[in-house]
């Protein structure tokens, strides 16, 4: 496939002059070294036996608790330290067990990590330790447990990026690339630089990185301080008095409501870097010369493209995937449960056709939800190949359009306010009107009502968080004719599903199982599996 409207054209308008941004991003990313491997003698090895066993657990943990992949290896961090650090507070030799554990569950390759990783995990360990003392002294509980939870959030964040330092160095390089492109291409009036570009900063981390609460609250604190490993034990106790109002004027930068239009704003502007970042990836030979020249970078922007929306595809299947098994085992395997006996108990009855029908449409509805989405097509590949152009050329002219956020309060016309909440509660009533009548036609009774909307909500609201992976690489979506029409019924829904995915998920009974009488008894038999091994192959090694 030839460049977009292509022609033959002279040298200077094929070449592209790279920005000093864009130099500096291939510049850092040259530096980036792979983490160094552990000798043979000082690495951790674990048993494959027992691997294959802490691989199934934790596939079947993490699907009980949705999370963005790459948000898994952290939030099983914090869990694994949760869990020892109730039966040893001190700490003191739970480095090497943490370890092992990840190494177990192959969150790492096995044998590459070693002492020297032990010895900078045990030291961060002590360091937050040490600190959590001192800082939840003599506080009220509600305090101690925000102060605790914040730490905990810190302490395992730096644990994993000092795991692995390259991907979290070209991460990092990404980021700042992303935010030196943007910065001059937003403005929020009456809010001074600085703190725009903090906004824009965290903006781009929830947008682009795409990172929950604890490594939003971790990237913004060593973006004003410095990791606690790098702080002497001094400099870190006369910091922790700073500490509960630091934590809070963090958060507050998270909850800002500029933020959350900033990232509106970021997520339109991120096909092109995602693309960009991809081709950067592959480590393509001669990439600055690609770069810069408008042909070969199009072959590339094209062969790049038409790889994602594959690859979209086939992670649509798996997201769908986690999402059913996820419904299923912490909402629907439940509700079942508790149908038949409720029906049985209050109307003497089962309606096998309505226990039937609630197992199976949810999940019917969402494959047919995906069935309708729609990949990127050829002309969003031109929109992204001529965006990035702009992106990575010195040729700064395509920023003199300027996004503007106002910080003026909307005016509040209480007579339409009113109006439009009464419309909105409307068609709530209307939407969930017109699916009772139909489920009382199928002679549901009260329970089964109430649980095919709960599992029709929840199944509605994970689709639209899978379309999100459609649009990642759309430049523009265009609204159809009939959006605002299906929005006027879907979005009682999908409020609906919202509303539980998020509150009822808290008391999410199998997580509570998985974690207090499952994984503890689980794992003390892989560690008794996994010495038992050990000893025998050192027999083994004694008879050769």
């Amino acid at each position: 496939m030839s460049e977009p409207n292509s022609a033959p054209l002279p040298e200077n308008l094929t070449h592209i002059v790279l920005s000093k941004y864009s130099h500096a991003l291939l510049n850092a990313l040259s530096t980036i070294k792979p983490k160094s491997k552990p000798d043979d003698i000082s690495k951790i090895t674990v048993s494959q036996t027992v691997s294959f066993l802490a691989i199934v657990y934790e596939k079947i943990r993490n699907a009980i608790e949705y999370r963005e992949e790459h948000l898994i290896r952290r939030a099983a961090i914090e869990r694994i330290l949760k869990r020892r650090l109730a039966l040893n507070a001190e700490g003191k030799g739970e480095a090497e067990n943490l370890l092992r554990e990840l190494l177990w569950a192959r969150y790492f390759p096995n044998g590459s990590l070693g002492e020297e990783d032990i010895d900078v995990i045990q030291a961060i360990l002590d360091k937050y330790l040490e600190i959590k003392k001192s800082v939840l002294s003599g506080r009220d509980s509600k305090t101690r447990e925000y102060l605790y939870q914040f730490l905990m959030d810190l302490m395992t964040s730096e644990i994993e990026e000092r795991l692995c330092p390259a991907e979290i160095t070209r991460d990092s390089s990404y980021t700042y690339f992303v935010f030196q492109i943007l910065k001059d291409k937003v403005k929020i009036t009456h809010v001074p630089e600085e703190k725009k570009d903090t906004y824009l900063l965290t903006a781009i981390d929830k947008s682009y990185r795409k990172s929950d609460r604890p490594y939003q609250r971790y990237h913004l604190f060593i973006t004003f301080y410095k990791p606690f490993s790098t702080y002497s034990e001094g400099e870190l106790m006369e910091l922790s008095t700073k500490f509960p109002e630091i934590f809070k004027k963090i958060d507050q930068i998270r909850h800002n409501s500029y933020v959350e239009s900033l990232v509106k704003f970021v997520k339109k502007q991120l096909p092109p870097f995602l693309i960009l970042f991809d081709m950067l990836n592959s480590k393509i030979a001669n990439i600055q010369e690609v770069l810069s020249h408008r042909q070969k970078l199009w072959n590339q922007v094209d062969k790049t493209c038409r790889e994602k929306y594959q690859q979209v595809s086939s992670r649509l299947r798996g997201i769908a995937l986690r999402s059913l098994i996820y419904v299923f085992l912490t909402k629907m395997l439940m509700a079942i449960i508790l149908e038949v006996p409720v029906s049985r108990y209050f109307y003497n009855e089962v309606n096998l056709r309505a226990v039937l029908i609630n197992s199976i449409f949810p999940p019917f509805l969402m494959l047919l939800i995906i069935f309708f989405f729609k990949l990127p097509g050829e002309d969003n590949t031109k929109k992204v190949y001529e965006r990035i152009i702009d992106v990575i050329d010195a040729d700064e002219s395509f920023e003199t359009q300027i996004a503007y956020i106002s910080n003026r309060e909307k005016i509040k016309r209480p007579i339409l306010i009113f109006g439009f909440t009464i419309f909105y509660s409307f068609t709530f009533l209307i939407t969930l009107y017109l699916i009772y009548l139909v489920l009382d036609y199928l002679n549901f009774n009260i329970i089964s009502k109430a649980i095919f909307i709960f599992f029709v909500s929840v199944i509605s609201f994970f689709s639209y968080r899978i379309k999100r992976v459609v649009n990642e690489y759309k430049l523009e979506e265009k609204e159809g004719v009939l959006t605002p029409i299906v929005d006027f019924f879907f979005m009682p829904i999908l409020s609906l599903g919202k509303f539980f995915s998020s509150e009822v998920a808290r008391f999410n009974f199998f997580t509570i199982i998985f974690d207090f009488f499952i994984e503890a008894p689980f794992k003390l038999l892989i560690q008794v599996v996994e010495d038992w091994i050990s000893f025998v192959k050192a027999r083994k090694d004694e008879i050769v």
